[in-house]
């Protein structure tokens, strides 16, 4: 269809020139583009100059040819002769035979020589043809023209006009007869051309009128000779001009043709048509290349067979592929379509292509026709924008703005049953000890590691994202039951809290979660990332490693701890902050030694607060450095009233120990006192050690520098192994009161922990400080097992600094005063339970419990030792006995203890055993 569309085109563009010109003139087809075959982007550059050069002079050689066929069509005067000019020889013998058929006679000698130089003259017309290119100026192919059709036609009229005046009566209409069929003849053969028509016409004629001597048939001539020379004339000029605008608008289009040759050359683009069919006629050879195939075996295959169009990415719409087909099904344009080149790569290699469709006068359809880029390296950058916009760059997990959207468009879904999902926000314990202590890329790589833990715990069941800092978040989506997202929330901090190892040291944090459901807690995203957040500090206040489900009341307790921070800060600045002092009794000779400095604060609405309420605060606030210094130095001031074997002891923060101003710190607050450094201990705990070996050792060494002695603090609860005892010029080692408390108790191993701390001590040459004795038996234990010193409240309550001056007053002798035993430690709550007992159900509200057993108020009068069957929770019962009953309360033992959470709460969520991923899949969405 091409080639037939091109010969048209030819035939049209150029009216007046012979087709015989018109079919040597290149041809293509209309408004494509065709670059010189050897264009190729890429290949000039990595050839040799010398075979550059050769291209460039074959290039230079096809240039000038094709510009020598161009000028033949461009100047349609230069071949007033045309190479058929020859068939005009056989008319004139066909005129002769008839003319001498019809006469009965032949002409003269003189008539039968000019008749045949006549026919020699156009049969000799293609030997014209070729020496008329030889030629330069214009006038000379008038003179070619004379030669090869007017004189030839003048001697043939000459020789006919003779015949008939000297032969039969009937030979002048036969000749009249034979001129009118050669004008016809030479018209047809002349086709296009009226220049040589006219010059044909007159020489075919002009014998007969001179020769016949009539005066008006010469005047006839003659007028028609001038009219013909006019008309010659201008039809010269107006092809004259005719030629000039072809040219110019060749030159235009080569100018054209070549600018896109050296494009595509230049890889930036490429082009491509297509007929009505779908089908290829024209493709860049550049694309041909790289799909590795020419450009003749293109043509004529589908357009779509560039692309990649069944090719769908995990998670992507391939959107482009549907609409470019879609596009050239209803034949409308289209713009930057992004499609998957075909090609044989190993490495995707992705075009932007745009098209329109193609109209004739008619508007008939007659393909497509467009142009395509390469977006390879777009689509690269584009990808590791992406990337940086929608995933963390550290954890590679989704970040804020991901997650937010993915929340967002669950809660836009336009079904409500679609809308629900859960939100867990994850914050990491004790994180920030290990950033500041070991430094941040040890801070880093232990983030890495809990984001690959969090995902695989969450599994396929939702989108897990890091918020920033140590901030996780859990989207779940559909409705799961509380017990199952409960369970999913202790197995998120039970894997987080497994120890790590970074850097060759062993790491253990914590986690706290906060939970908000969709559509109970909040429809929009704002809301339920605030309630769930609200749940989070809940969680904390707790006593961390523990989640949280929101409840209405957390926002008055966000207020409430919003304003506990403000009025922390006013306590700091205007001295509300207070130490009281618990004594340190040594053993064997029951004397005190010493005291522990405790921090109080007694807030100016709430009273007395508890360190565990108002230390989290701070820690968050920042104010731990400032209120650590504030301690160290309150303590030494108090510490130079008491006597002078008396020490005192403060902890010290890892935060404050990992400043290096600290031995100056405690050396200007020993000096600002006037005491004895060996009377001031710091109490360090194991934390310290996962940071920078080398500073953690000069601080201690510049510690022991200044004077003062050291304590391991809560050993045994810590995270680092029990190497860094070798080096560490520890005084004391502080059992912490999680092993005493219990101790005593039937089937508890605290006591060969103890006795085995006691042990190690020992061996170090260290003192060891047993935490938490408040009943007799717990001191008889730890004496036996011999620890060398005792704090409690078996021997004293912490003191304010006048009670403790008071104190010391009476002498430094310490008594034992509490219970023999201790009993399971209790927890005071409002919670509603059924009791069965026979068969009947009855309501109960437990106001306090402990593992062991709990105070129920609701049922009057029960009969010592009669047992329940006590409903705890969805999951959780327990068979009681009633210990004692006074009106509605009784105290109720359980026969089974009740499982209890990291802080040593009573859990009503019991741990379930590990299940496999396949268990985990009731977390997933529903349909």
């Amino acid at each position: 269809m091409k080639s037939r569309r091109a010969a048209s085109i030819s035939r049209r563009g150029h009216a007046d020139v012979p087709d015989d010109v018109a079919q040597r003139a290149p041809r293509r087809a209309p408004g494509v583009f065709r670059p010189r075959p050897e264009a190729d982007s890429g290949e000039d550059a990595d050839r040799p100059t010398v075979e550059r050069a050769a291209q460039d002079r074959r290039r230079s050689t096809r240039m000038r040819a094709a510009a020598a066929a161009r000028s033949q069509v461009e100047d349609p005067l230069r071949h007033l002769v045309p190479a058929r000019w020859r068939l005009m020889a056989a008319f004139l013998t066909l005129a002769f035979g008839l003319v001498a058929f019809n006469t009965l006679s032949l002409p003269d000698l003189i008539g039968f020589v000019l008749a045949t130089a006549a026919i020699a003259i156009c049969a000799a017309a293609p030997f014209i043809v070729r020496y008329q290119d030889t030629f330069g100026p214009i006038w000379t192919r008038y003179v070619i023209m004379s030669a090869a059709i007017t004189l030839p036609l003048i001697l043939f009229g000459l020789a006919l006009a003779r015949w008939a005046a000297h032969g039969p009566a009937s030979a002048w209409a036969s000749s009249i007869a034979a001129l009118v069929m050669m004008t016809f003849y030479a018209a047809c053969i002349l086709d296009g051309r009226i220049i040589p028509k006219i010059a044909a016409t007159g020489g075919l004629w002009l014998g007969p009128c001179l020769y016949g001597g009539n005066p008006g048939a010469q005047s006839m001539m003659a007028l028609w000779t001038a009219i013909a020379v006019v008309i010659a004339y201008q039809e010269a000029r107006r092809l004259g001009r005719r030629a000039e605008a072809r040219t110019a608008r060749e030159h235009e289009q080569r100018r054209a043709e070549e600018l896109l040759a050296e494009y595509e050359e230049t890889g930036q683009g490429w082009f491509w048509e297509t007929d009505r069919r779908g089908q290829l006629t024209y493709v860049s050879r550049r694309i041909a290349k790289l799909l590795g195939k020419d450009q003749a075996e293109l043509e004529g295959r589908p357009f779509t067979d560039l692309f990649v169009l069944d090719r769908q990415e995990p998670g992507h719409e391939q959107e482009s592929e549907r609409t470019l087909v879609f596009h050239l099904s209803t034949r409308s344009s289209f713009h930057e379509l992004q499609v998957r080149a075909a090609t044989r790569e190993e490495e995707e290699r992705w075009w932007s292509i745009s098209g329109r469709p193609v109209l004739d006068q008619f508007d008939n359809f007659l393909g497509f026709r467009g142009s395509g880029s390469d977006l390879t390296e777009t689509r690269k950058s584009q990808r590791h924008v992406v990337q940086l916009a929608r995933f963390d760059s550290l954890t590679k997990l989704a970040n804020r703005f991901q997650m937010a959207e993915w929340l967002e468009k669950i809660l836009s879904a336009p079904r409500v049953e679609n809308k629900a999902c859960a939100v867990f926000l994850l914050d990491l314990d004790r994180f920030k000890q290990v950033n500041d202590t070991m430094g941040h890329p040890a801070g880093d790589a232990l983030l890495k590691q809990v984001a690959d833990r969090l995902r695989s715990t969450v599994g396929e069941g939702g989108q897990v994202g890091r918020l920033g800092g140590d901030e996780f978040q859990v989207v779940l989506p559909g409705r799961i039951a509380r017990e199952e997202l409960a369970y999913l929330a202790h197995r998120i901090i039970e894997n987080l809290s497994q120890p790590y190892s970074i850097e060759g040291s062993r790491v253990t944090i914590g986690a706290s979660v906060g939970i908000a459901l969709s559509p109970d807690d909040g429809t929009s995203s704002e809301a339920l990332i605030r309630n769930a957040d609200l749940a989070l500090y809940a969680a904390k206040d707790g006593g961390r490693g523990r989640h949280h489900f929101y409840a209405q009341d957390l926002h008055s307790d966000a207020q409430e701890r919003q304003q506990l921070e403000q009025d922390l800060r006013d306590a700091i600045a205007h001295g509300g902050l207070e130490l009281y002092y618990q004594p340190q009794v040594r053993v064997t000779t029951e004397k005190i030694t010493g005291f522990e400095a405790l921090l109080r604060w007694k807030h100016p609405r709430q009273g007395y607060l508890s360190p565990a309420k108002f230390v989290p605060v701070a820690e968050e606030a920042g104010l731990i450095p400032q209120i650590g210094e504030w301690a160290l130095r309150t303590a030494c001031h108090d510490l130079s009233k008491w006597p002078e074997e008396v020490r005192v002891a403060v902890n010290v923060s890892p935060l404050q120990f990992a400043n290096p101003a600290l031995p100056a710190i405690v050396t200007s607050a020993i000096a600002a006192a006037g005491i004895a450094p060996g009377r001031l201990e710091l109490e360090i705990t194991e934390s310290v050690f996962m940071g920078d070996d080398a500073s953690t050792e000069a601080m201690f060494a510049a510690l022991k520098g200044v004077g003062v002695r050291l304590a391991l603090d809560d050993f045994g609860t810590g995270y680092s192994s029990l190497g860094y005892l070798q080096s560490a010029p520890f005084d004391k080692i502080k059992i912490d009161q999680s092993f005493v408390r219990g101790a005593t108790m039937e089937g508890s191993r605290n006591g060969a922990i103890i006795a085995a701390i006691v042990s190690l001590a020992e061996a170090l040459g260290m003192e060891t400080t047993a935490e938490g004795v408040e009943t007799l038996d717990e001191l008889d234990l730890i004496r036996m097992l011999g620890c060398s010193h005792v704090q409690g409240y078996i021997y004293e309550k912490p003191l304010p600094p006048a009670a403790a001056t008071e104190r010391l007053a009476r002498g430094l002798t310490a008594i034992a005063q509490g219970p023999r035993s201790a009993r399971a430690p209790r927890q005071t709550m409002l919670r509603k339970v059924t009791l069965e007992h026979g068969g009947q159900e009855y309501a109960g509200t437990i106001r306090n419990i402990s593992r062991s057993g709990a105070l129920v108020e609701g049922l009057w009068n029960v009969p010592t030792g009669t047992t329940f069957e006590v409903q705890l929770s969805d999951s959780l019962r327990r068979r009681a006995t009633c210990r004692w009953c006074s009106e509605d309360r009784m105290g109720v033992g359980f026969d089974e203890p009740l499982p209890v959470d990291a802080s040593g709460a009573v859990s009503f969520t019991p741990p379930r055993p590990v299940r496999e991923k396949a268990e985990a899949a009731g977390l997933r969405k529903a349909g």
